[in-house]
């Protein structure tokens, strides 16, 4: 199997070496950056995963993926101190796949870092696969949605989102059991975060009276009924 290889971006040497010392024992290949003009460069190595701390002097981590978000496709998960609920929501606006907390286990780091690069695995071997009703056309393997021939900018998680729903029509899904499912990992589920991705969603759908796509069903959850 080819080993998987890792970018750790964070300004703090000792948690760099520590998740370089790691996660080279969990059998990946690991670069180091302090800081965003170093990730930048770092980024040429091609890797399949970005571990990014928050609070980097200069051009901090959110700054830094909304800039290279739509160029780069891979997981970017954020390592952060910041425990507020508004601050997990700028990272997944900022086009975060995952928000973990300071201080974390390294085996709870590692499992999430396996369920990302898991998923990717399985998006790549899957079949190019598009729906198209109406203006509306769902490109699953491009992992976007094109409105009137417009693409609308999903990020990767509101796609994730649309996907688990669309591809379960009719279907009521918790708050909880989308955020576990599109995140790969059962822990501990954040609903807020679900609400604000689905109010992004309906946003960027642009859905009318005449032409609703996602179903609130007060007290449980949402359902595509597009």
């Amino acid at each position: 199997m080819e080993q998987k290889k890792l970018l750790v971006v964070d300004d703090e040497a000792d948690i760099r070496i520590l998740l370089k010392e790691y996660l080279e024992l969990e059998g990946y290949q690991v670069c180091l950056a302090a800081n965003a003009r170093e990730a930048q460069s770092a980024l040429d190595s091609g890797p399949d995963l970005i571990l990014l701390d928050i609070n980097m002097p200069g051009t901090d981590g959110l700054l830094w993926c909304e800039q290279i978000r739509d160029l780069v496709q891979i997981p970017i998960l954020f390592l952060s101190a910041r425990t507020e609920e508004a601050d997990k929501i700028k990272g997944f606006r900022a086009g975060g796949d995952d928000y973990i907390l300071k201080p974390f286990s390294m085996e709870e780091l590692s499992a999430r870092i396996e369920a990302h690069l898991r998923r990717e695995e399985r998006k790549e071997k899957g079949e190019r696969r598009e729906y198209s009703e109406g203006g509306l056309k769902i490109d699953f393997g491009g992992y976007r949605i094109l409105k009137d021939g417009k693409d609308i900018g999903l990020t990767k998680m509101e796609f994730q989102i649309v996907e688990l729903l669309f591809t379960n029509k009719g279907q009521v899904f918790t708050k909880e059991s989308i955020y576990e499912k599109v995140r790969g990992f059962d822990g501990e589920a954040d609903a807020a975060v679900i609400t604000e991705h689905i109010r992004r969603i309906r946003m960027k759908l642009g859905a009318s009276k005449d032409q609703e796509y996602i179903e609130t069903v007060w007290g449980v959850g949402y359902r595509w009924i597009g």
